[in-house]
């Protein structure tokens, strides 16, 4: 307030009137008032907002909840800051649940739903001396009575380790609730490990007798929560020996932690599709099972004595939470698998377009090889015998393709899985870390195993030797299957020369051959007669059965027909339908044909850039097919002899054939003398067939008349063979790693896609979006128009993250389903919980995504307990260590790695000689003590809060 003086000014009263006047706030007279009244505006803004408003102005939800927020303001007093935090759900009716796994610690310690922490903004977040302590908290305890707020307020004191905390709340009325709560972390008395002592701990703060606790009966509701965990199977095994690829333990002689019985020792995946790769770390290290009892009253120490005896089965609830590995959620780091070798094959491909041929990367002379002897290593001679061991001599059995493979799969131009060049992509991912120099040493002995098959004509390996030339696949399947092919043409041929001597001589001997009473051919036609039978007539178009041998044999020397140029028919598979010569009138036949010469995706290019280059004229086109029509020609000679020029037409070319309309509009006659009649049919040739010069007459002309295992075979063994190893040997080392790329990633998803993961859907569509995903970036990789650097590449690696989280995901739905294959239902549960957290990661580094805990729990029905209980195995005599034994309840021998109790006392306000000055709408019953206790064989923690009347 301002004052003034009405005296008249002399000297020196003037000077004690200026003294005087001055204004006097008396509202705030401290430092402690203005802290409180801080705290207190700060309350008020809350309570006006409500949660709501605090949403929308910024409350932040915590990581382990759904339904509790949090608001943060900072406070200053004296020379010290703190920090009050207000922590509120959404939803403000109902009573905090006793084990919801979303509760923040201080609601389950003690039972409160939304509540204040104000704690000093320092190293250890705590408030170390005890007076400091109590003045903070009541400092907030005056600042939320004068805004009466019903708020509980906590202080974090002493050692942080220790987790202690006290705490006051008003409760409206006349009753006030203390807290406290502390921890024991070493050498908790006997007696508190068990139940009757617990107990007796309750009770001793409120019974305030010197009696012995256990021979008094205290009513009281008591609440229990056991948790135990499976013992990890790995926990005597090395990490890093775990994740070391198993072919690299292998090959390098490395004996996993110093154990010489590691090599023996099985691994929990060595049936899964990609244990001959690599052995995966189990994702699940294992289970807890949470067994709850209910709320049921208690009234004495003999009472809890027996319930330390009950089993885990005679718990109302059973919850379980799968314990997975923390490498799921990390990117990258020492994990190894299909993704990781994929990430180094791309960083190769980079390298690859550095030199022309694949030996610069081994060769002394070339510039750069300094660096790449510094940086890659080359496996040792004995790494690359043993695989190429395994890629040309081991399994000889043909595999089967289509084993495995996804109905996307053949989108991705690469050789499909078990072929001979997918077998030697994925070797090449565990070789040398897949470097550029490691790949191209394997390459040329590589190459040099397949020279030597062909050179010694002995059969590719992992490659089928019949049918044709797959071109879905890559080019480099294409050609190592076209050699096969020719390795196996090539050995027909020096097969059927032994013959052909060996038969030549036979005759020389005895001066005839066959049978005396028939008239059998010679054996040069006996001979070539067995190149024959594999070919299928074109004119039947699949539609007849091939003759075999006698049979052919049999037609071409004793025919039904008696005119002599049926006798000198050769080659026929047969009459076509009731088709004529023109000419004679005879029964056309169809011949045995050659097959058509096999072509590679690049041989096809070449005749259609010629094409383009000459014209799309049909002589051309006739002219790069001359070869093909002029064996088919010579064929129908041998097989018609009376055959003309239109006959071929009519036989090859149907639509080159056109019929008069009278005849199509005429009678058909089915007697031989309608026949006769109508006969030579009414029709001509094409316009183009018929045109002067026509080069198809020409060939027809020129073509002699010769069966088809007279004439030369269309495809020449030797030649395309050398042609082919020529192209594997001068292959440009970017075109090779390309192919290798979309190869190894093909055939590492074919391999994945093996594995049994119960059929989950979640997995099966991530699966199938891979394969579409691969397929929409590989293809940049079919152009042969990507460069070092460039975009293609950035896309690749991209890609690799995304396999690693579908290859995360698919060896975790594999490890549920072994683990539970018994209880599908909470294997399906547990996988789409962790499908849809670990969804926001999906093809984003987990680095740039924070950090979560999965702790997702599942109901366990009753029909499924005893499949859960049976997970847990008795300990063996190795894990005798592990049996403490020291707080009962225990499962097949395990006891629990933590023991939640809560007991609580209640009583009625109606009873109490406050109970006139209290509310109507409070006048119930109230929570007097509540004591909440977590333990284990090593430590306890205790939690306590006090309803009194002070």
């Amino acid at each position: 307030m301002a004052s003034t003086s009405k005296v008249e000014p002399s000297g020196e009263d003037e000077t004690q009137e200026e003294e005087l006047e001055r204004f006097d706030d008396f509202t705030l007279a401290s430092s402690w008032e203005r802290f409180i009244s801080e705290i207190e505006a700060v309350c008020r803004q809350w309570l006006a907002d409500g949660p709501n408003n605090l949403l929308e102005k910024g409350a932040v939800q915590l990581e382990f909840s759904q339904k509790l927020y949090r608001v943060k303001f900072e406070l200053k007093y004296a020379t010290k800051s703190y920090s009050m935090d207000y922590y509120f759900e959404t939803k403000s009716g109902g009573k905090v649940a006793d084990w919801d796994c979303t509760l923040h610690d201080l609601q389950l310690c003690f039972g409160v739903k939304e509540f204040l922490v104000i704690a000093p903004q320092s190293a250890s977040g705590v408030v170390l001396d005890a007076p400091e302590a109590s003045k903070l908290l009541s400092a907030v305890a005056i600042a939320l009575t004068n805004c009466s707020s019903l708020w509980p307020a906590f202080v974090p004191v002493h050692d942080p380790s220790r987790k202690a905390y006290i705490g006051i709340q008003n409760m409206g009325t006349v009753f006030t609730r203390r807290f406290e709560a502390d921890h024991i972390s070493s050498q908790v008395p006997v007696k508190l490990m068990h139940l009757e002592g617990l107990y007796e701990l309750f009770v001793s703060k409120f019974a305030y007798s010197t009696v012995d606790y256990a021979m008094r009966l205290f009513k009281v509701q008591f609440t229990m929560k056991s948790t135990y965990r499976t013992i990890p199977n790995d926990d005597d095994d090395d990490d890093s020996d775990l994740q070391r690829p198993a072919a690299e333990i292998e090959d390098y002689g490395i004996t996993p932690s110093g154990d010489t019985d590691t090599s023996n020792r099985s691994q929990w995946d060595d049936d899964c599709p990609w244990s001959e790769w690599y052995s995966a770390e189990n994702p699940v290290k294992g289970i807890e099972l949470i067994a709850t009892w209910s709320e049921k009253m208690v009234e004495s120490s003999l009472e809890m004595a027996e319930l330390e005896n009950a089993s885990p089965h005679d718990a109302e609830k059973w919850m379980i939470l799968a314990i997975l590995s923390p490498n799921l959620t990390s990117s990258g780091g020492n994990s190894t698998g299909f993704a990781s070798q994929l990430r180094v094959l791309v960083d190769a491909l980079n390298v690859s377009f550095d030199a022309h041929f694949m030996e610069d990367f081994v060769s002394v002379e070339n510039p750069s090889s300094d660096n790449l002897k510094s940086s890659m290593v080359v496996p040792p001679p004995t790494v690359i015998d043993r695989l190429l061991k395994d890629l040309f001599h081991e399994g000889a059995q043909l595999p089967d393709f289509a084993k495995g493979e996804h109905k996307n799969s053949r989108a991705i131009k690469g050789a499909p899985l078990g072929s001979l060049f997918a077998q030697f992509c994925l070797h090449s991912l565990w070789v040398g870390s897949c470097n550029i120099r490691a790949i191209a040493v394997l390459w040329i002995e590589f190459i040099r195993e397949v020279r030597w098959c062909w050179e010694e004509s002995q059969p590719l390996p992992k490659m089928h030797a019949n049918g044709s030339i797959d071109l879905s696949t890559c080019l480099i399947n294409q050609k190592l299957q076209m050699l096969a092919i020719c390795i196996e043409k090539k050995c027909e041929l020096n097969e059927e020369f032994q013959d052909c001597l060996e038969g030549n001589d036979h005759i020389k001997e005895d001066g005839l051959v066959g049978n005396k009473t028939t008239n059998m051919p010679m054996p040069r036609e006996k001979f070539y007669g067995i190149r024959d039978s594999p070919l299928i007539p074109d004119g039947l178009h699949g539609s007849e059965p091939i003759k075999s041998e006698s049979c052919r044999m049999h037609k071409d020397v004793s025919s039904t027909d008696e005119k002599s140029a049926d006798r000198k028919r050769r080659g026929s598979a047969g009459a076509v339908g009731s088709m004529k010569l023109l000419k004679s009138y005879q029964s056309m036949h169809a011949p045995f044909t050659l097959d058509p010469p096999l072509m590679t995706e690049d041989m096809h290019e070449e005749r259609l850039q010629a094409v383009e280059a000459f014209g799309d004229s049909f002589n051309f086109s006739a002219q790069l097919e001359r070869e093909i029509l002029s064996s088919d020609m010579a064929a129908f000679k041998a097989a018609n002899p009376d055959a003309i020029f239109e006959d071929f037409i009519r036989w090859h070319s149907p639509g080159d054939w056109e019929n008069d309309e009278t005849e199509r509009s005429g009678p058909s006659g089915n007697s031989m003398d309608g026949l006769k009649d109508d006969w030579p049919p009414r029709g001509r040739l094409s316009q183009r067939m018929s045109e002067h010069g026509n080069l198809w007459r020409k060939i027809w002309n020129d073509a002699p008349a010769l069966p088809a295992y007279e004439q030369k075979p269309l495809l020449d063994p030797n030649r395309e063979g050398e042609k082919i190893l020529h192209y594997l040997e001068t292959l440009r080392p970017h075109q090779l790693l390309e192919q290798m790329v979309c190869t190894a990633f093909r055939a590492s998803a074919d391999t994945l896609n093996q594995t049994n993961f119960g059929g989950l859907k979640q997995m099966t569509v991530k699966i199938e979006q891979l394969y579409l995903t691969m397929g929409s970036v590989l293809k940049h990789l079919q152009t042969n128009r990507i460069s070092g650097n460039s975009e293609t590449i950035e896309d690749l690696r991209r890609l690799c993250v995304v396999f690693e989280h579908v290859e995360k995901l698919l060896t975790l739905a594999a490890s549920l389903h072994r683990k539970f294959i018994q209880a599908p239902r909470l294997s399906a549960d547990i996988f789409t919980d962790y499908y849809n957290f670990y969804l926001p990661r999906m093809g984003t580094g987990s680095s740039d995504v924070d950090q979560k805990e999965f702790n997702k729990k599942q109901n366990v029905k009753m029909q499924e307990r005893q499949i859960i209980s049976e997970m847990f195995k008795p300990p063996t005599a190795n894990q005798s260590w592990r049996k403490v034994l020291s707080m009962g309840n225990l499962l097949n021998g395990h006891e629990p790695i933590a023991r939640e109790i809560i007991f609580s006392t209640r009583d009625s306000s109606n009873n109490h000689h406050y109970a006139a000055q209290t509310p109507k709408d409070l006048k119930q019953e109230i929570e007097t003590y509540r004591m909440y206790i977590c333990g284990t064989s090593n430590d306890l923690r205790v939690a306590l809060s006090i309803t009194s009347c002070d």
